[in-house]
């Protein structure tokens, strides 16, 4: 038995679990997966600057600070003109790239150091008794079946996971008990690389090109995350590295980036969905077990790790004084933040992405809006404050 059960050994899970533990909670964290590929499983890497001080005020964020790239800004470009939105000038903020898989690595590393239990290669079939005071995980580890009793269960397990199981699908299945799914799915797809390449530039690229969006990121000095937006049902065979490489270029208008080894390649479709509520009795729903953004906008790592923010003090507060009023208002807390992400990332998605259609008067508007953005203070102001994160939401 344990305080609290926790599935799923994501950046929402492991930093639930650390803070629960410093305030001396105990939990067991169930990952279906083995270590080695969690931390190597390569997600976003965009933090917003409470993400970054949320890992350092946990005492998470030493090699955050260290190998973390500070990032005062972002380059804007269409119709062959470049512009800089700076971050730092219009908010008084920046963000932070430093990869998913190594706010992960540096989770595991002190849980495992303050003892933690991360149970690797457990694959969790069901969760049962949420409306009861000790709700209960089915797991089978080494193949053996068995069964985790705890206070409560956080399901931080993706939005394909087991968590998700107790709530709706977008399909109208589930066992939702009053709850309700939003969703809505685009018309196209980002083809992703991982490459070893210096970054051509300083800042985050984004590009909208009459032939689709494109995108400049960065892991380390060394290596570059770009993506493409390709066809909602494109396939990887239609696309060898040249080709890659080519409509890059073309889409980037930048000329310092280089081809170099393509180590990991995929294609990822685009879609918003939301969970409301994001609890059901004793199982709390965290990060994209309930919620899905586009990436467009880089919020995804940083709205779990919100979520788990304010459910480590819910927990908390439950523990020191039997009080359930944080658990109860945890979904109205985190949805706020949850639709202001929803809505700006759907923004992001519409303004910079072409229209599979080819409609040239929908083309002429996202250009004009565009323009409109890198020419008024108050629209690039909109911009910046909503990607660095909103305070207000």
């Amino acid at each position: 038995m344990t305080q609290v059960g926790i599935i799923g050994a994501g950046p929402a899970g492991l930093l639930l679990s650390h803070l629960l533990h410093q305030q001396g909670i105990a939990s067991v964290v169930l990952e279906t997966r083995s270590r080695d590929y969690v931390e190597r499983r390569v997600r976003a890497g965009v933090l917003e600057q409470r993400s970054a001080d949320l890992l350092t005020s946990s005492g998470v964020g030493e090699r955050m600070r260290r190998e973390g790239l500070v990032h005062d800004g972002i380059s804007l470009r269409f119709a062959g003109e470049q512009y800089r939105i700076d971050f730092r000038k219009l908010t008084g903020r920046g963000i932070t790239v430093y990869g998913q898989q190594e706010v992960v690595k540096d989770l595991i590393k002190q849980r495992l150091a303050d003892g933690g239990e991360i149970w690797f290669e457990t694959e969790v079939t069901a969760i049962e008794g949420i409306g009861g005071d000790h709700p209960r995980i089915q797991y089978r580890r080494n193949h053996d079946p068995a069964s985790l009793e705890c206070d409560f269960v956080a399901g931080c397990d993706g939005s394909h996971g087991v968590s998700r199981t107790k709530f709706p699908s977008p399909s109208g299945g589930g066992h939702g008990g009053g709850s309700r799914v939003y969703e809505r799915t685009y018309p196209f797809a980002w083809l992703g690389i991982l490459a070893k390449t210096p970054p051509a530039s300083d800042e985050l690229i984004y590009a909208y090109h009459e032939r689709g969006f494109a995108l400049h990121s960065m892991r380390s000095p060394e290596i570059s995350r770009l993506y493409l937006q390709v066809d909602a049902d494109e396939t990887m065979d239609a696309w060898p590295e040249a080709r890659i490489w080519d409509e890059l270029r073309v889409r980037l208008d930048e000329p310092r980036l280089h081809a170099g080894e393509i180590v990991e390649a995929g294609i990822t479709p685009m879609r918003s969905l939301v969970t409301e509520p994001m609890q059901r009795g004793r199982l709390f729903l965290a990060g994209d077990a309930a919620h899905i953004v586009p990436a467009t906008g880089a919020k995804g790592m940083n709205l779990a790790l919100a979520d788990v923010k304010a459910l480590a003090e819910a927990l908390t507060a439950w523990y020191r004084s039997k009080s359930r009023d944080l658990l109860d208002r945890y979904s109205d807390s985190c949805l706020r933040r949850v639709w202001r992400a929803e809505q700006f990332s759907a923004w992001m998605t519409g303004l910079l992405h072409r229209d599979p259609a080819g409609d040239p008067f929908d083309h002429k508007l996202r250009l004009s809006y565009l323009r409109y953005i890198v020419t008024s203070e108050a629209a690039a102001t909109t911009l910046a404050e909503n990607y660095v994160g909103f305070e207000g939401a």
